[in-house]
């Protein structure tokens, strides 16, 4: 085995490559305080317009109770923010899975942006180019499960319900937008 030329073993851990444990608590809030960032701006054009256009709208009838995206999305925003942190204590965050990670995360919040908001001025365009913004996202999370998985395999997992959750909402915005 050839001799480290700083003097220092190898780490053994992943735990070790990532810091102390302060370090790892620091991060781990710094992950989910950045999800949940971006959980709140999201928020924003959905609480402004849920009452308005949104309440009129043509809904699909598998659609589900306001109730039940609120406390979905609060646990993939959780999911989100653990699997970025363990790709980040793995020293893995960088280059493209970094770039699939942000682009992730910009596309989940332009969604709303686009399908509420942006409704009222574009008519039914809008929720067609939602439906183009979250296919992307949707995209986008297979090419970032492909790069976490065999990194981390929780960190993989962690990204499939919110995979699978983001299809489901592309299948009500698909009937939105045809219907509305």
């Amino acid at each position: 085995m050839p001799a480290n030329p700083h003097g220092q073993s190898a780490p053994k851990t992943a735990w070790r490559h990532a810091g102390s444990i302060g370090r790892q608590v620091l991060a781990l809030a710094g992950f989910l305080a950045l999800s949940y960032a971006v959980c709140l701006l999201a928020a924003v054009p959905i609480t402004l317009h849920m009452n308005g256009w949104f309440a009129a709208s043509t809904k699909a009838p598998w659609m589900p109770a306001g109730w039940m995206f609120r406390s979905v999305w609060m646990v993939l925003y959780a999911c989100i923010g653990v699997s970025g942190w363990l790709v980040w204590r793995r020293g893995a965050l960088t280059g493209r899975v970094l770039r699939r990670y942000g682009l992730q995360l910009l596309l989940n919040l332009a969604w709303p942006f686009a399908f509420f908001a942006m409704y009222p001025m574009l008519g039914p365009v809008a929720l067609w180019l939602a439906l183009a913004v979250i296919c992307a996202l949707a995209g986008v999370l297979v090419l970032l499960i492909l790069d976490v998985g065999p990194v981390h395999t929780l960190a993989g997992l962690l990204v499939l319900p919110y995979f699978s959750w983001v299809v489901f909402s592309a299948s009500l915005n698909l009937y939105s937008a045809v219907y509305n």
